[in-house]
């Protein structure tokens, strides 16, 4: 079979012709159905700093995965020939397009302590999707967060995470703000159900937080957040436009800010996010390509041109 396999830093994806995948113990083979694109593959592709995570090279990249089972290898239990799933790629199993070949192939081989049920009425595209975006965003917001109803909660950026995160708080029960700034992508805001969308997370006056989470992380964003939130309140810091920021530890101390990061998620996560798009309230912005298309999918993620998720779909 062909599959985009990475070789190395600072060079093209190469479409190689592969063997196909085979189920070992505990494993599963599923055909795919959907693959996310990701801003960490454009990282891999420029940054050497990632050659350290691969577990081999070449590899077969994509971390966003949802398909089909069509082999099941000895002492899997509990899953049939045709169920449908997304794969989580936090658990020990290790991470698809990291630890082992991942998704940007028609069939991956996986652990099948990985898998996480598709419910029905969920699109593999979006299943795909939940798998890392959704997937963060609710252990951002709800996990780590602890957003709950009645509660007023800030989200600093409104692309892939954000959006998911500031409809996923709304569903909680939580009234939203939204900090964003492009105001091309203010409209977006009222459609997920904001209360109200800024520049800056300070530009709410009056307006009193509970939760802040910072998708942008921008170092300055975080550093307002921690101004502003309430005593006692959280901020959670997820985006890393910087990897670093200065903050007031005056306000750290004064606020009693509860400041963590986030970084992934869990199983559970992606299962709750499954439970909100099942109800039909959730429907994350995506944009679909087709498998031929996934190095230039790169591209135009690296020229910044892709708005929410963007993910590959198999004939």
């Amino acid at each position: 079979m062909k599959a985009w396999q990475f070789t190395d830093t600072h060079e093209p994806l190469v479409l190689s012709e592969v063997a196909d995948p085979v189920a070992g113990p505990g494993e599963v083979v599923l055909r795919m159905t959907a693959a996310g694109l990701c801003h960490s593959d454009v990282g891999l592709l420029e940054d050497e700093g990632w050659l350290s995570m691969l577990a081999k090279r070449p590899i077969t990249i994509g971390h966003e995965n949802a398909g089909v089972v069509i082999e099941i290898g000895e002492g899997v239990e509990g899953i049939a020939l045709g169920d449908r799933f997304g794969v989580c790629p936090t658990t020990p199993a290790g991470a698809p397009g990291y630890s082992f070949d991942g998704g940007f192939a028609p069939k991956m081989a996986v652990a099948a302590e990985a898998l996480v049920p598709i419910p029905d009425g969920v699109d593999d595209v979006f299943g795909a999707a939940a798998t890392d975006a959704g997937m963060t965003s609710h252990a951002a917001v709800i996990t780590n967060g602890g957003v709950k109803a009645g509660d007023t909660v800030g989200i600093i950026g409104l692309g892939g995470l954000g959006q998911i995160g500031a409809r996923v708080a709304v569903l909680a029960g939580a009234t939203v703000y939204v900090a964003e700034v492009n105001e091309a992508v203010w409209p977006l805001a009222a459609e997920i159900g904001a209360a109200g969308v800024a520049a800056s997370i300070a530009d709410f006056p009056g307006v009193v937080f509970d939760v802040i989470v910072d998708f942008a992380g921008f170092g300055s964003t975080t550093a307002q957040a921690v101004d502003i939130i309430r005593r006692d309140g959280t901020v959670v810091v997820v985006g890393m436009g910087r990897l670093e920021a200065t903050i007031s530890t005056k306000s750290l101390i004064l606020n009693q800010c509860n400041l963590r990061g986030s970084n992934g998620g869990s199983k559970a996560d992606i299962a709750g996010i499954y439970e909100f798009m099942k109800t039909g309230d959730l429907v994350p912005q995506v944009t679909t390509i087709g498998f031929d298309e996934i190095p230039e999918g790169l591209e135009r993620l690296h020229r910044g041109e892709v708005r929410g998720r963007l993910v590959a779909t198999f004939d």
